[in-house]
């Protein structure tokens, strides 16, 4: 309100006044908190004198007149993180007396920063001129509390930054080089030149902050530190290997370091493996069990640095593969450790099988076998289901043969258990061992799959479906001499949700290629006609009727699917439904699946050829049902999609000459502009565009306004100069 924004500037100015005139440290703290407190829950009505609170901080966060920083001295050895330990704890001990109480108002000074950054998102870029320079330079605080209150500043600014990073990193924006990531990149030298001697302090709170700093950091700007891994590594290291440091510092540095190798390229960390295997083994061999557990997850880390499956590398991984499998397997054969140190360590040995099973030799199917025991055990089945997917994925080729036979039916098994995840789980790693261990597979192992997936199939699960279903479709792919069994229940089930109206997305386009992968098969009772009969009987059945429309789109598609697959029977196929939507004792339900199924079809194949077809689609157009004139819509724009040079000038001048159909007509041509590639459309654009300006009455206003935007989104220049005269 007026008031509160008139209240805000008067307080402000005095506190402004108090802080810079009072000599009283006591004074100037409160007037500090009082600023922050406004900033914290007015921040709408302090908004206008943010710049002077900013201004006030930025002097005070430097107030120090005890003590004299020796800038030259610290540049001059900012690469000796050990020689500075020593003259800072010196300094600290010669001017932390009782009487020196300005470092109160520094702190004071960054809290109230900190205030700042977290509730002005909308100035990030002032603040990356201005307040993070500030902040990165005062990391060299020497009390200890204020230090730790610069830090989370700090840390408060690069959270603000994280969110918004789609904005960050406009195109444009970037190229003008003053958004506050490019800012941010810019000063990350800086900042790593003020930690990385911090990284060595005594002080436990001030290495704890470092390390949350730079990884909060990496989160921001992934890549960030690759020119700087050299100088950062040792004070890593040197936290987990001092015996003084606490289990927290030591979870901090292990999660450090972990973001660190997730968000850079392995072969920065080459040079350094040799230096960082020992620590984070002896970490995994720790007695606390949240140390190993974070050590192990690093380890699983290191094992794709060292040996990257996704890209050449010519770095030797062997002198340490020892050293990672013993420390992994130890932890993976205990029994009496936490439930998360086990599940990390059986993740933590997949990747080591997968990465690097192929140097384990004798080992190999013995940890298979520990494995296999994992898997059998409630608690631990579905870490183990995802390990053995990750091992099965592996371009190693891992020789999983001696655990296939016993493990394949108590994969199966867990489809019928009431635990969504693992089927999920399991479902990813059937269909992987499908894909790369056919050849090792018995028909009693896929059978034993099959009996447990009619249940999946269901509108109940849509995504369990669809994994279901991928699933499916990889064995008619792989092993299609299997899918003689699915004629029964699993078909029926398919069917059904074919006709569901829940059946969309990436369910719908699990369940398309699937009949186009089962027909091309040649499975006895699942040919062409056979499917066809199976999708479409119901429609054409007198006593059984769809009630949702879109079970009419699904079946549609799902003929077109397998017309696709099988083209040679597209014509006879076309032509019958050519025939439906003609014949007067069609009912309208079979017209309108006629209609889709065409429009389905047309869109993938050309239909030219068809001689009738528009004037069969144009008398559709006159039915009493306006569903079926929905189709009829529908499926023109759809076919004309198949053969634009043919069909969208027809669409234009019926548009022209037809006035009493001009708003199905402007659907077609809605689903023309939507579903045409841009390349296509592009030479009509401005006959569209003409077209829809002069033939715009008021019941086709909304058609018109949605054909209208989907021209300004593929063709932005060429209409820019017609929509100005619209408006």
């Amino acid at each position: 309100s007026a008031l509160a924004a008139n209240v805000c500037k008067k307080i402000t100015g005095r506190l402004t006044s108090a802080i810079a005139k009072q000599e009283d440290v006591s004074v100037q703290l409160e007037a500090l908190d009082i600023m922050a407190d406004m900033l914290s829950r007015c921040p709408k009505e302090v908004y206008p004198h943010v710049s002077t609170i900013i201004n006030i901080c930025l002097k005070y966060l430097t107030y120090d007149p005890n003590y004299n920083y020796d800038d030259e001295d610290e540049d001059e050895n900012a690469m000796d993180a050990d020689g500075g330990d020593d003259d800072d704890q010196g300094s600290d001990d010669e001017y932390s007396d009782d009487d020196d109480m300005s470092w109160k108002v520094r702190r004071a000074a960054a809290k109230c920063l900190d205030a700042v950054v977290s509730t002005r998102h909308e100035m990030l870029p002032e603040f990356y001129k201005t307040v993070s320079p500030a902040l990165i330079s005062r990391f060299k605080e020497r009390e200890e509390n204020v230090k730790a209150d610069v830090f989370h500043a700090y840390l408060s600014l690069l959270k603000q930054t994280r969110p918004v990073q789609s904005w960050l990193c406009d195109p444009d924006a970037m190229e003008q080089g003053e958004t506050p990531l490019t800012m941010l990149q810019s000063q990350v030298p800086n900042i790593v030149k003020a930690l990385h001697k911090q990284m060595k302090e005594k002080s436990v709170k001030t290495r704890q902050c470092c390390f949350n700093m730079l990884t909060e950091l990496v989160n921001v700007l992934p890549g960030a530190l690759t020119q700087h891994i050299p100088v950062l590594v040792p004070g890593i290291i040197f936290s987990l290997n001092d015996k003084s440091s606490s289990s927290n510092l030591k979870i901090d540095a292990l999660s450090c370091l972990y973001v660190i190798l997730c968000n850079h390229s392995p072969q920065v960390f080459h040079p350094h493996v040799q230096a960082l295997v020992p620590p984070v083994v002896a970490c995994v061999g720790d007695p606390f069990y949240k140390i190993t557990s974070e050590a192990l997850l690093v380890t699983q880390q290191l094992v794709k640095v060292i040996r990257p499956l996704d890209q050449p590398s010519s770095f030797d991984a062997t002198p340490y593969i020892k050293d990672l499998f013993t420390c992994t397997i130890k932890r993976l054969k205990a029994a009496d450790i936490d439930q998360e140190v086990k599940e990390r360590a059986i993740s933590c040995m997949g990747q080591i099988i997968c990465n690097l099973g192929d140097n384990l030799g004798s080992d190999l199917p013995n940890t298979l076998q520990i494995f296999l025991e994992r898997l059998k055990n409630e608690i631990t089945r579905l870490t183990t289901v995802k390990a053995l997917t990750l091992i099965a994925g592996s371009p190693l080729k891992i020789d999983l043969r001696p655990v296939l036979g016993e493990g394949v039916p108590i994969l199966a098994s867990f489809l019928r258990k009431n635990q969504r995840a693992l089927k999920l789980g399991t479902l990813s790693a059937l269909d992987i061992l499908i894909k790369n261990y056919s050849d090792s597979l018995t028909a009693a192992m896929i059978d034993a799959v099959l009996d447990e997936l009619p249940p999946l199939i269901s509108e109940s699960d849509m995504h369990v479906s669809q994994m279901a279903i991928s699933f499916l479709t990889t064995l008619a792919k792989v092993y299609p001499s299997s899918l003689s069994k699915i004629s029964g229940s699993i078909l029926n089930e398919l069917i059904g949700l074919v006709r569901s109206p829940l059946l969309q997305g990436g369910a719908l386009s699990a369940m398309l290629d699937f009949f186009q992968a089962l027909v091309v098969t040649g499975t006895n009772n699942l040919g062409y006609m056979d499917l066809l009969r199976m999708l479409t009987g119901p429609v054409y059945s007198q006593s059984t009727a769809l009630t949702h429309k879109q079970s009419y789109y699904s079946i549609a598609k799902c003929v077109a699917a397998l017309t696709r697959a099988c083209p040679k029977e597209g014509p006879a196929v076309v032509g019958q439904f050519i025939q439906d939507v003609k014949n007067s004792r069609s009912t309208d339900s079979i017209r309108l699946l006629a209609l889709l199924s065409l429009g389905e079809v047309g869109h993938h194949i050309d239909l030219s050829g068809q001689l009738e077809l528009k004037s069969v689609i144009l008398e559709a157009f006159s039915s009493p049902s306006e569903e079926v004139k929905s189709a009829a819509s529908y499926a023109l724009g759809s076919i004309s999609v198949g053969n634009l040079p043919e069909y969208l000038p027809f669409v234009l001048q019926e548009i022209t000459s037809q006035p009493k159909r001009q708003y199905l007509l402007l659907h077609s041509l809605k689903e023309i502009i939507s579903s045409a590639s841009v390349v296509g459309l592009k030479p009509y654009v401005e006959n569209i565009w003409a077209l829809l300006l002069k033939h715009c009455s008021s019941y086709a206003r909304s058609s018109v306004v949605t054909a209208v935007k989907f021209t300004i989104s593929d063709h932005p220049q060429p209409i820019d100069p017609l929509l100005k005269n619209c408006i």
